[in-house]
């Protein structure tokens, strides 16, 4: 199978998700583009916030190709991800058939019985959607929040890109989609899935980069107050005392808030009235409120 699509190297890709706004260093971009060309599956970990979702939104943007994504939570199965039927319609169609039919309709039973499972009653759930629409980004997202019994479902789909459908035949993707999969680590995945795929653990950036992306995606803000809300938020992040430190998201939106209220600088007073954009504990908050004067004085 060929690839979905032609990215000429690491630097190639890194340049393409560059126009998206996605910073990515030469670690993350090499792994993306082996996962690309290798047709390999692409298993992301790292803490929320980091920019694992974000990833695969940059790769289809950039790339120019729809994402479909597949939301896991607990108690996701086979059928919530790959395809069901249109049950409602499946009783209407049988009702009309019944209507117009003859005194015969016990010998076209059959024939009944195989309209109700017609194409047109089909529910294309994300998985079914990505082997028959690609080229695709396939993004799996919080893979640790499903079980066992769904991962082993998902290993055999990645393994040979198809699906069969009792009633309808075999799907086989003509050109494999490119599927991200992301992991906060609540738990951990199985080897035999992790085997599958080509693996990266996402850090948090550092500083200069951090502010690179601050600059990238919301240019409205300030170069001085951008790297001043950076360096706020990368000390928090060096705090063992947070439940939650906050992501790259996080401090986009600090940024942003501190642009609305028409801060110029990062002080005591403006940082800890818009904590709220940046930590969502109420133990944080009150920790780091404490800190704020030691840490913006540093």
């Amino acid at each position: 199978m060929q690839p979905a699509v032609n990215v000429s190297s690491p630097s190639d890709l890194a340049e393409r998700l560059g126009t998206t706004g996605y910073l990515c260093d030469e670690a993350l971009a090499t792994i993306g583009y082996l996962a690309i060309t290798m047709q390999r599956p692409l298993l992301l970990e790292g803490e929320p916030g980091t920019g694992k979702t974000a990833l695969a939104e940059a790769v289809a943007e950039a790339l120019g190709l729809p994402l479909i994504r597949l939301q896991c939570y607990e108690g996701i199965d086979a059928s919530q991800a790959l395809y069901d039927w249109d049950f409602p319609r499946q009783i209407l169609h049988l009702r009309a058939v019944e209507s117009t039919a003859s005194t015969s309709v016990d010998a076209d039973l059959e024939k009944v019985e195989q309209s109700l499972f017609d194409e047109r009653f089909l529910l294309a759930r994300p998985v079914l959607r990505a082997l028959r629409e690609s080229p695709a980004v396939l993004l799996v997202d919080e893979i640790d929040r499903a079980d066992d019994e769904f991962e082993a479902f998902l290993l055999e789909v990645l393994s040979t890109y198809q699906v069969t459908i009792p009633e309808l035949g075999t799907v086989r993707a003509a050109t494999p989609p490119i599927v991200v999969l992301t992991s906060n680590r609540t738990r951990e995945i199985h080897d035999a899935l992790k085997r599958r795929c080509l693996y990266h653990w996402i850090e948090h950036p550092g500083l200069e980069r951090e502010v690179a992306i601050v600059r990238s995606r919301a240019p409205e803000v300030s170069e001085r107050l951008g790297r001043q809300v950076v360096t706020l938020v990368q000390q928090l992040r060096a705090r063992d005392d947070l439940v939650k430190p906050p992501g790259v998201a996080e401090t986009l939106d600090w940024a942003r808030a501190l642009e609305r209220l028409g801060t110029e600088d990062l002080d005591v007073e403006a940082a800890a009235t818009t904590l709220g954009t940046a930590v969502k504990y109420r133990e944080d908050a009150e920790r780091v409120r404490k800190a704020l004067d030691r840490m913006l004085a540093g």
